[in-house]
């Protein structure tokens, strides 16, 4: 077992505008008006729009994400995946504001699973637009031995059952835009030969941040009252080219919600509201 102690408390700085044109992107890339303006609340997890971290193409691992051993410990599993997060909205940004992100490696474990060797990596981020936190969130990385056999492609179903229900098209245009937004080089989400001769996924995976995103939205347009808090987890990928359903309803503090394709949940979460505070 590797030793991390050096790794955690480390921390890493960036600041950035919060332009209207990424947040209008991406609105109109999901169906929206893109009508947003300076000075309008930036919409909940868009902040994940920005605070990009380019790397020259030495910088880069075979799978498209910055190499790690930088910010990111030096692991040996190579295949990486966002499992899921942590967030705390404690007051609104606001679009043209400048935000500064200081993100922290709170913790790093190591175990061995049924698919092998496992490292787990929480990454604590804050961000302020200098009148103290706006968004505390916690993020936690998994990184996997490399793939040894193939996933099927989920089989259709009928839509679920969930008092609030919306069906999406995840195709590979919609993939691409995100990935794009997010400067997210990760080739699973737009390069089909790689997502399934390398990583032997059945086609392009649709982002777990792109899900999570699409839940909160879900949850504000069905809601009376502002969210305060938004937990999610990723429970097994989703796929291009097969409807996604997303899908929710109310619980005692908020919100429960889920994404769906085939008869599997694929994203679960949950939403606190201030009421429930």
């Amino acid at each position: 077992m590797s030793n991390f102690d050096d790794w955690v408390g480390r921390s890493q700085t960036f600041t950035d505008t919060m332009d209207c044109v990424r947040s209008n992107t991406l609105s109109l890339a999901l169906g929206g008006e893109g009508a947003l303006r300076a000075g309008d609340p930036l919409p909940l997890l868009h902040h994940w729009l920005y605070f990009w971290e380019v790397r020259p193409p030495a910088g880069l691992g075979p799978d498209g994400h910055p190499a790690t051993g930088g910010f990111l410990p030096s692991v040996a599993p190579p295949r990486r995946m966002w499992a899921g997060g942590r967030l705390t909205f404690h007051k609104p940004l606001v679009l043209g504001a400048s935000v500064t992100k200081t993100s922290t490696i709170l913790s790093i474990h190591e175990k061995t699973g049924r698919t092998g060797r496992l490292v787990f990596v929480t990454v604590h981020h804050e961000l302020d637009a200098g009148d103290g936190c706006a968004i505390s969130e916690e993020q936690d990385l998994v990184y996997r031995e490399a793939a040894t056999g193939s996933l099927p492609m989920p089989a259709g179903a009928p839509a679920p059952n969930a008092d609030w229900l919306e069906r999406t098209n995840p195709d590979p245009v919609l993939l691409f835009r995100y990935s794009a937004l997010t400067m997210n080089s990760h080739r699973i989400h737009y390069d089909r030969p790689y997502a399934m001769d390398k990583e032997a996924y059945p086609g392009l995976v649709v982002h777990g941040p792109l899900q999570a995103t699409l839940l909160i939205a879900l949850a504000e347009r069905n809601l009376d009252t502002p969210i305060v808090g938004f937990n999610f987890r990723g429970q097994q990928p989703a796929f291009g080219g097969l409807p996604l359903y997303v899908c929710g309803g109310l619980n005692d503090g908020g919100a429960e919600l889920w994404t769906e394709q085939g008869s599997g949940k694929n994203m679960i979460a949950t939403v606190s509201t201030e009421q429930a505070t």
